[in-house]
C-alpha cells in the first residue's frame, strides 16, 4: 500500500512541475545556465569556512540538519530549471545502451569465514564487505528501483546470500540508498546503523537499527563504527527535507579501515579524516550523478575530485561506486569510468590503486 501511495504522490508531484514548465514558457528549454567559473564563489553563498573546525561545529537537530561549512545553494527553482529549461549536452550519449560489466556471483562463499577479506560490488552504493568471519553491506539496495528509476542491471549477488549476522550502514534516507523492499528482505537479525531521525522508520519495519550523530561511534563485536560528516542532504516521501541526517562511515577493526562515503560532493573533510584516521585500507567513493556541475556540484563529487579525496583520506585502494546502476543525471550511466580514468591520468595519478570493479565482482585484498 505504502508503494502505491509514494507513486501516486509523485505522479502529483511530477504533474504540478510539469504544469508549471508550461506555464513558464516551453520557449525557453534551450536556456544554458551560467558556466562554473560564472558562478558566486562558495564562500558568497553561505560557506562558513574551510577550517576542520567547521566540522565540528553544530549541525541542527531532529528534523533541520545541515551543513555548517556550506548551507546547500539549491532550492527547489534550482531543480526545476536543471529538469524543464536546461538542454542536456549528453543526450547523443545517453541514446546508445550503457556498458557495465557484470560477471556472476552466487553469494555462497558468505557463508563461511573469509580467509583475509574481500569486497563485491553489488552495484551502486551496495558493497558487501566479508572479512574474516564478519560480514558488512554498505547502503543496501537490492530491490527493482529507486522510487521511479529502474535498475540498469539486477544487483551482483543474491539478497538472500547475506547472514543473519551481518551489519549495514546506511548514509542517508534517499531512494537509491535506503530501500524499503531491501530492509524487509534481510533477515531481521541483521543489525543497522544509520544517521540521526532514521530509527524510528527501521524499528517500524521490525529491524534493530541504531542512530548515530557525526563524530559518534559504536562498537559492533571486533568492529568500530564512526559516522562522519558528509556534504549532502536527505529528503523523502513523508519526511521532511534534511529532517534525517546524512553522514559517511569509518569501519575499523584492529587490522583494517574502510571508509565509506555514502554521497557527498567534495569537502574541506576528506583531508581532515586522513589526518585523522589515516592511514586508511579502502576508500568507497561516489563518482557518478555528477552533472551538470552548476546544480551537482554540492551534493556530488565529479570523479576527478573523488580521486582528490582518495589521496587526502591516505588510502591504499579506491573504490569507486554510485554509477552504473541507476540513472539519475545528465550523463550516461557508464560514463563516470572514462572520465575518472581521464582525470587520473591528468594528475599523473595511479590507476594501480583503484579498483573499478564489475557489477558481482568479488575482489580479494591482498
Amino acid at each position: 500500500m505504502r508503494k502505491n501511495i509514494d507513486r501516486r504522490g509523485f505522479i502529483k508531484i511530477a504533474g504540478a512541475w510539469g504544469v508549471g514548465a508550461a506555464m513558464a514558457g516551453c520557449g525557453r528549454v534551450g536556456f544554458e545556465p551560467p558556466s562554473p567559473s560564472d558562478l558566486p564563489p562558495p564562500e558568497a553563498q553561505g560557506l562558513v569556512s574551510h577550517s576542520p573546525d567547521s566540522l565540528y561545529l553544530p549541525h541542527g537537530g531532529d528534523g533541520a540538519w545541515f551543513n555548517p561549512w556550506w548551507r546547500g545553494p539549491n532550492r527547489f527553482g534550482s531543480f526545476f530549471r536543471w529538469k524543464f529549461y536546461y538542454r542536456n549536452p549528453f543526450l547523443a550519449e545517453k541514446a546508445r545502451p550503457p556498458e557495465v560489466p557484470r560477471v556472476e556471483n552466487d553469494g555462497a562463499y558468505l557463508s563461511e569465514p573469509e580467509r583475509g577479506a574481500s569486497i563485491t560490488w553489488a552495484g551502486h552504493c551496495t558493497l558487501v564487505v566479508k572479512d574474516g568471519a564478519d560480514t558488512f553491506v554498505t547502503d543496501p539496495h537490492f530491490g527493482s528501483r529507486a522510487l521511479i528509476y529502474g535498475r540498469v542491471q539486477p544487483p551482483g549477488l543474491p539478497v538472500e546470500k547475506i547472514p543473519g549476522d551481518a551489519f549495514c550502514v546506511l548514509s542517508h534516507n534517499h531512494y537509491d540508498h535506503m530501500n524499503e523492499w531491501t530492509a524487509n528482505a534481510l533477515p531481521e537479525s541483521v543489525r543497522w546503523y544509520v544517521p540521526r531521525g532514521l530509527g524510528k522508520w527501521f524499528s517500524e519495519r521490525g529491524r534493530r537499527a541504531e542512530e548515530l550523530d557525526w563524530w559518534q561511534s559504536v562498537r559492533h563485536g571486533k568492529w568500530k563504527i564512526t559516522c562522519l560528516p558528509a556534504q549532502h542532504w536527505s529528503n523523502r516521501f513523508w519526511m521532511a527535507r534534511n529532517g534525517s541526517l546524512w553522514c559517511g562511515w569509518l569501519i575499523e577493526s584492529g587490522e583494517r579501515k574502510y571508509f565509506f562515503a555514502g554521497d557527498s560532493g567534495y569537502f574541506h573533510g576528506f583531508a581532515e579524516y586522513g589526518r585523522k584516521f589515516g592511514p586508511i585500507d579502502v576508500a568507497m567513493l561516489p563518482i557518478g550523478s555528477y552533472e551538470p556541475r552548476w546544480f551537482m556540484r554540492y551534493a556530488h563529487m565529479k570523479p576527478g575530485e573523488a580521486y582528490r579525496a582518495f589521496k587526502e583520506l591516505r588510502a591504499r585502494w579506491m573504490v569507486p561506486m554510485h554509477w552504473g546502476t541507476f540513472d539519475l543525471t545528465d550523463e550516461p550511466v557508464d560514463a563516470p569510468p572514462r572520465e575518472l580514468r581521464r582525470a587520473v591520468g591528468e594528475s599523473d595519478g595511479n590507476m594501480g590503486q583503484i579498483r573499478l570493479m564489475a557489477v558481482g565482482e568479488r575482489w580479494r585484498l591482498g
